[in-house]
């Protein structure tokens, strides 16, 4: 085949295993041959309506088998896929379509206030509703009637994906992730996680995230497994899917298990089907990780950002207790360090910068050569922008964000280690910390806590609760209570609205 893309893919599990479940939603099911055949009909939509190599097609809805069949669609074509983020507001999605320059916005129901906005018309991008977002493979308007295979030249330098970053210290920016990035990071994670051909993946993170696109769809595409595609995560329905379809893999950040831990089901689900609950997207909290653990099932942690694909570290199941808050050692095909703002290596227990270099590391911005130029240093290293340590054994443990940390009496304090302590509190729900302005100290911290239902609890009860258990210049001084917390559609938790919240 000349099409070495993952556009291919759905071609080489058809002839391997036609016949098995690929994707199922809600009581639809497609086989890898069904798939293969909407996809070849989706790539042929696409060229009908001018889409070509290199163009980009936008795609805005929430998690469906209708995305991926478009995304498939485009890969065939050597067309570069943009997901966009389904919370953004029209301002926002105006400024990636504007900033992308797609061929083609696909859009579905439910979206309405989006895709017909005054600012998005005013990009002049097409636009096409493809799906009924209700149920039932839509994609009426983009299907082709044509089935003839398609092998396109499509090489592993590519493009293949432009993934908008949460854009949570400023404007979005554009990662370029190739086929070839994506195969390696595949490469890796089967490397690190025993996915087998039986696999039933539970995919509820968002799909124009990196993590759950390239951390479980792609891996269980490439291994022949089943992907049970929800459109939003619900945690009682996320218990009620592990028990009914036997669910062998589950992928979620710390705010998912959170809800999973504190849904009324937990204590009685059934949990003997899954093999391998992986994290990411931030570091899970201790107590977090003991309650999984607690129950036969230690979530493999796993450190990572768009900009690698996502995959950098995994703390393999070997490791998972003895090493029970790690992130790991680097992926097979990742080479890592932690360095100084000299670059040079820090010593073990010291906090430096994480910078990244293997064949998942994207090539750059789009169209944003400064920020490309930034975000690397000598040889093609990618600077992450997270504070991590080495033990003696060489297992990282991500400290914060550079951003998130700050200094109070010339200490530094990284939120992310309060956090943790915060959360062994039975009251706490979820919480934020970040340092505010002081006179005396430069900085001090700011807890924002959501609390548990049924559960009150005062700022001296907590701040009691931390003493003892972290040095005194790390206790904030001040505790918010709020009812939630802003996240973003990865469910992480966005620091600088957290701050907006504390400013006001």
């Amino acid at each position: 085949m000349r099409d070495q893309g993952l556009g291919s893919w759905t071609v080489r599990r058809r002839r391997m295993s036609p016949t098995k479940a690929a994707l199922v939603q809600a009581e639809r099911t497609v086989s890898y041959a069904e798939l293969d055949t909407l996809a070849t009909r989706a790539a042929y939509g696409l060229r009908y309506r001018g889409v070509g190599r290199g163009d980009r097609v936008a795609y805005l809805g929430l998690n469906s088998i209708e995305l991926v069949v478009a995304m498939l669609g485009a890969a065939k074509l050597g067309a570069v896929f943009v997901p966009l983020n389904t919370r953004l507001a029209p301002p926002e999605t105006a400024y990636i379509l504007t900033d992308s320059e797609p061929a083609l916005l696909c859009w579905t129901t439910g979206f309405e206030r989006v895709a017909e906005s005054p600012e998005v018309a005013a990009t002049g991008v097409p636009r096409l509703l493809v799906a009924d977002q209700v149920g039932g493979l839509g994609l009426t308007e983009l299907l082709s009637d044509d089935e003839m295979p398609l092998d396109e030249p499509v090489g592993h330098d590519d493009l293949f994906m432009i993934q908008y970053t949460s854009g949570t210290t400023g404007r979005p920016k554009g990662v370029q992730l190739t086929h070839g990035n994506i195969v390696w990071n595949c490469y890796n994670l089967l490397v690190d996680v025993d996915v087998c051909s039986d696999e039933v993946a539970l995919v509820t993170a968002p799909l124009f995230h990196t993590a759950a696109l390239n951390q479980v769809l792609f891996p269980i595409l490439l291994k022949g497994g089943t992907s049970l595609v929800e459109a939003r995560f619900d945690p009682a329905r996320a218990i009620e899917l592990i028990e009914k379809h036997g669910v062998t893999l589950l992928f979620g950040v710390t705010s998912m298990y959170l809800a999973i831990a504190q849904a009324p089901g937990w204590a009685a689900a059934d949990l003997r089907t899954v093999r391998s609950a992986l994290g990411g997207g931030a570091p899970l909290p201790q107590a977090l990780l003991e309650i999984f653990a607690a129950r036969g099932l230690p979530i493999i942690q796993g450190y990572g950002l768009t900009e690698a694909s996502p995959g950098v570290t995994s703390l393999r199941p070997p490791d998972a207790r003895r090493k029970l808050g790690s992130a790991g050692t680097p992926c097979f095909f990742t080479d890592m360090r932690i360095v100084g703002s000299d670059l040079a290596e820090v010593a073990v227990g010291e906090a430096g910068e994480v910078i990244v270099q293997g064949p998942h590391v994207t090539p750059g911005y789009w169209r944003n050569q400064e920020a490309t130029r930034d975000a690397f240093v000598e040889d093609g290293w990618l600077r992450t922008g997270d504070l991590a340590t080495l033990d003696e054994e060489g297992y990282v443990r991500i400290v914060d964000r550079v951003k998130d940390m700050y200094i109070s009496g010339g200490e530094n304090i990284y939120p992310a280690e309060v956090e943790s302590v915060i959360y062994t509190h039975p009251a706490v729900a979820e919480c934020a910390v970040v340092g505010v302005p002081d006179e005396h100290w430069g900085e001090v911290g700011q807890a924002v806590v959501v609390l548990r239902a049924q559960h009150t609890i005062t700022e001296t009860d907590l701040l009691g609760h931390l003493d003892g258990k972290l040095a005194r210049y790390k206790i904030p001084k001040y505790v918010m209570f709020v009812p939630e917390l802003p996240h973003n559609a990865s469910g992480k938790v966005v620091k600088h609205r957290v701050r907006k919240m504390v400013a006001r």
